[in-house]
């Protein structure tokens, strides 16, 4: 009777050990997809002995900017041409497709352009280390990266050593305190992967809470009001101008109404700057911009 109950217990872990070598095949394939990441070479690369940029004073200058993304597709951006001074709000607007986000994106180096330069206080930013220019910019888009741990971890990644004060600080100013505190453990919610518990104005009012803490003298603002309701878009209006205030501020969006206020609209067309000005001075004669404006609200 005892060999028989020990052998019983031996079913279990035989069984556990045949699966061994079917969970070691999954391990080697998922783990050879993760090496290939790490051992992929970064298509951008910094110079050995990089500038150390410590602060924002003069602006921004893009100077004859080439892109495409590969060498069998056409040019992206032609000849871009564009100063923006310290403080200066300038949206971008034009259809789909005409290079927006693509010159925006050259501003932290995601990308770097075939010809041309863009200058940062007449620093070229390829001289510029990665870490110390990343530094002095935020951005806020449409597809948020939320991490699967707790909302104040989402907010603190914006900023190193954040002090519980700073966050909550962050989170009046983005609208999102009062929403927080009614989750089941306030700060300590843990948001989900990507922050599938949080609705899209939720998780937007994270950003801008991460981009309030980090403080960073550059805001790039890329559709972070679309594909939201009427009232989350409100809320993170009244944000996103609070955390404008005193900032170099680069906005992308399709809804005009959201780029009005701009001190300078900037109009793409098919990687072309086709057009400049307020919006007052774009409405007053026939342009792009106010074919646009007209199409979006069937004047």
């Amino acid at each position: 009777a005892i060999f028989v109950a020990f052998l019983c217990n031996m079913i279990q872990p035989m069984k556990k050990l045949s699966n061994v070598h079917a969970i070691n095949q999954r391990a080697l394939a998922a783990s050879e997809r993760i090496y290939n990441i790490l051992d992929e070479e970064p298509s951008i690369k910094q110079i050995a002995r990089p500038i150390e940029l410590r602060s924002f004073n003069k602006g921004i200058h893009f100077k004859d900017l080439w892109f495409r993304y590969s060498e069998s597709d056409g040019y992206v951006l032609h000849g871009i041409n564009l100063e923006v001074s310290k403080s200066e709000t300038v949206a971008f607007v034009g259809h789909s497709g005409v290079g927006k986000t693509t010159l925006v994106s050259l501003i932290p180096r995601f990308y770097d352009p075939q010809e041309g330069v863009i200058l940062l206080d007449d620093y070229d930013i390829k001289n510029v280390s990665l870490k110390s220019l990343r530094s002095l910019i935020s951005i806020v888009s449409q597809d948020i990266v939320l991490f699967n741990t707790t909302v104040r971890d989402n907010i603190a990644y914006g900023r190193d050593k954040a002090t519980q004060e700073d966050i909550i600080e962050a989170a009046k100013k983005a609208n999102a305190y009062e929403f927080i505190t009614n989750l089941p453990k306030g700060f300590d919610t843990m948001v989900g992967d990507r922050g599938f518990r949080l609705s899209g104005g939720e998780k937007q009012r994270i950003a801008i809470a991460r981009a309030f803490l980090k403080k960073a003298p550059i805001l790039i603002l890329d559709e972070a009001t679309s594909n939201l309701d009427t009232v989350s878009e409100q809320l993170i209006q009244k944000a996103l101008y609070a955390l404008m205030e005193g900032k170099t501020t680069f906005v992308i969006a399709h809804r005009l109404s959201t780029v009005q206020r701009a001190d300078r609209i900037v109009v793409l067309d098919k990687g072309n700057i086709v057009e400049t000005g307020k919006h007052e001075h774009l409405l007053a004669s026939d342009t792009l911009y106010k074919k646009l404006y007209d199409l979006q609200f069937n004047v």
